[in-house]
């Protein structure tokens, strides 16, 4: 390509910034022929189902869509819970739907630092009356075999989420993810191994959600267990595009005020675990993790190779002295009979199940199952089964070689629990120590996010990862349908790509669509999308709906949050190691320079981690 016939170059790029081609639009989802429909019956059928439809009744509890809100402009945007004026420290230009106390079913209403009125409300809501036909596609793609890896190693296939158009998808639905796993393997990769990663490796959700970010908390005694934050600003890679930061942050609780734990550590000594990174590590990081818990909390160890055993009873953690002992003796040696070790696991805790504790199972293998109940299904549902009666499942994986981390992801998923990998001491004092009470206590399940894009502004969107993490639309509303988990003083972190609309757009040569953006004005206005957001309590089995709509006030990149640098910062890393097709400009300087303008931030000793990290990276990268 020409110089001539680059893009300009983005202010954050350095002089010799290589530019890729962007992704083109989406492409649109080819449609039934009428020939095809006649003979199907389906146009006859549709026609006479909307004819003898009776009208869709008043839903109850449904309540009056919130009034528009500003991201990612002046002073004013931000929210702050009631009670919370001084505590509350969110940047000028980031839009907080903080949630205020307010009865189940009722509207609530806040009020910005400038006094204008954010109604935000809770309700159930009906199910949409489209739908957008993403099933077959989705789950197609979660059926495919884990991908092959020479070292061994086994990871899910992972099909990056493409363009949409919101005329004919209005809505992008996923449940949240806090696991971290993928990015400590990624640095284990690359500064243990000296290797880049294998694409199917690096989902890029967890990258973002492996570091912490600056937003509020909820006040003390909210009604609902975290905030959310919104900001918008140009995209780094695509200047022209607009990137969409979404920042959930969970109530924070310190070790005086979680609940006593109880907690049953399975522990994987079969032979594959003698390396040192393996079983030698886990010793390390459960005696760590003993050291920080309570004198009323309770641990009991159950070990699995041959055959599975008790290696130690249920004993409160004043008695140190002995659970460390129990560890000590820890030795590798046998098959890997995992199911049966976690029917005993399960077992146990059971026995010293109270309601009000953290019941915990935390599993740490490398996950090379190859006795026992070995069939990934039926582990998964009794997993799942023990997660709806209050025990849930923490996933830690160690070791290189043969990591299974599809088959770990999955099971902390079915468990109501965070998948985490520990590549050395750091990461065991960051999961187990520092985010200790997170690991253990959760704070709400099943949180599941719909956003309905405003096709008057959004000509097409893109989700940023959270490929495995897609909900059908349809499955938003449905509270039987698993989703993720948030533990205390966690952040979730979503990144949307967004390509504006232009009204002026030529026409598609459609008989009824050529004015659809237009058309969309007269409802949406300038709302850029409309945030829903669906959590349960963690011993609850009925939802509760937050939701806002949110504007762009047209915020350049400058103008917004280190964390927003940041966040963009590792998305365009994970997509550069993926080599997205949708990365546009990105390379490994944009990523420097994003990640250096994300260093001011209570978190900037791990932010420069990650920077030296990069350094490596580019090393690797040059050969």
């Amino acid at each position: 390509m020409s110089r001539s016939s680059r893009r300009p170059r983005h202010p954050l790029a350095p002089a010799t910034h290589r530019v890729q081609p962007l992704s083109p639009l989406p492409k649109l989802r080819p449609t039934l022929s009428l020939a095809l429909m006649l003979a199907l019956g389906l146009v006859g059928s549709a026609c006479g189902a909307a004819k003898h439809a009776a009208p869709v009744p008043d839903q109850p509890g449904v309540q009056e869509a919130a009034a528009p809100i500003d991201a990612g402009g002046d002073a004013g945007a931000g929210q702050r819970p009631p009670g919370a004026a001084d505590a509350m420290s969110a940047p000028a230009d980031a839009l907080a739907l903080a949630i205020p106390r307010t009865a189940p079913g009722a509207a609530a209403q806040g009020r910005s630092p400038s006094g204008n009125p954010q109604q935000l409300s809770e309700a159930l809501m009906p199910t949409p009356l489209w739908s957008d036909e993403e099933d077959a596609d989705d789950e197609e793609a979660e059926t495919l075999p884990p991908a092959a890896d020479p070292r061994g190693e086994s990871y899910r296939p992972i099909v990056e989420n493409p363009f949409q158009d919101p005329l004919e998808r209005p809505l992008s639905t996923f449940g949240v993810d806090v696991d971290s796993a993928s990015y400590s393997n990624l640095r284990r990769f690359v500064e243990q191994m000296g290797q880049l990663p294998p694409p199917d490796a690096v989902r890029v959700e967890e990258l973002v959600n492996a570091f912490r970010y600056d937003y509020p908390a909820p006040a003390p005694g909210a009604e609902h267990p975290f905030d959310v934050h919104v900001e918008v600003a140009d995209a780094p890679w695509a200047p022209e595009h607009r990137l969409v930061k979404i920042g959930i942050q969970a109530e924070r609780m310190n070790q005086r005020q979680r609940p006593d734990a109880n907690l049953v550590f399975l522990i994987d000594v079969s032979g594959s675990m003698a390396d040192a990174n393996k079983l030698p590590l886990v010793k390390e990081a459960l005696g760590l993790l003993v050291l920080e818990l309570g004198d009323e909390d309770r641990v009991a160890m159950v070990t699995y190779a041959g055959e599975s055993g008790l290696a130690l009873e249920s004993t409160p953690a004043r008695r140190r002295d002995r659970i460390l002992a129990a560890i000590d003796q820890l030795a590798p040696g046998g098959g890997t009979d995992g199911g049966g070790g976690i029917q005993l696991a399960y077992r146990v805790a059971r026995e010293q199940f109270r309601e009000g504790r953290a019941n915990r199972v935390i599993l740490l293998t490398d996950g090379d199952f190859n006795l026992g109940i070995t069939d990934v299904g039926s582990l998964e549902n009794l997993i799942q089964a023990e997660a709806a009666d209050g025990v849930f499942l923490t996933v830690l994986g160690f070791g290189m070689g043969n990591l299974q981390d599809g088959r770990l992801e999955a099971l902390a998923d079915r468990g109501n629990g965070q998948y985490g990998y520990i590549d050395g001491r750091e990461e065991a004092e960051r999961l187990l120590v520092s985010q200790l009470s997170g690991t253990l206590v959760t704070v709400a399940k099943d949180v599941k996010l719909q956003v309905e894009f405003n096709p008057a502004q959004v000509a097409a969107y893109r989700l940023i990862g959270y490929e495995n993490r897609r909900l059908r639309s349809r499955d938003f509303d449905d509270d039987a349908k698993d989703a993720g988990d948030i533990g205390a003083g966690h952040s979730v972190t979503a990144l949307y790509e967004l390509v504006p609309a232009r009204l002026d757009e030529p026409s598609r040569g459609l008989r009824y669509q050529d004015h659809g953006r237009a058309a969309a004005r007269t409802t949406g206005g300038d709302e850029l999308f409309f945030l829903r957001l669906r959590y349960k309590e963690p011993d609850g089995q009925r939802s509760r709906l937050l939701e806002a709509p949110v504007r762009d006030r047209g915020d350049r990149l400058s103008a917004v949050s280190a964390d927003f640098h940041f966040a963009a910062a590792l998305a365009a890393y994970g997509m550069q190691l993926r080599d997205s097709e949708y990365r546009g400009a990105t390379d490994l300087d944009l990523v420097r320079e994003l990640a250096e303008a994300g260093l001011d931030s209570p978190y900037r000793a791990e932010r420069e981690d990650f920077i030296d990290l990069l350094r490596t990276t580019q090393r690797l990268a040059r050969y």
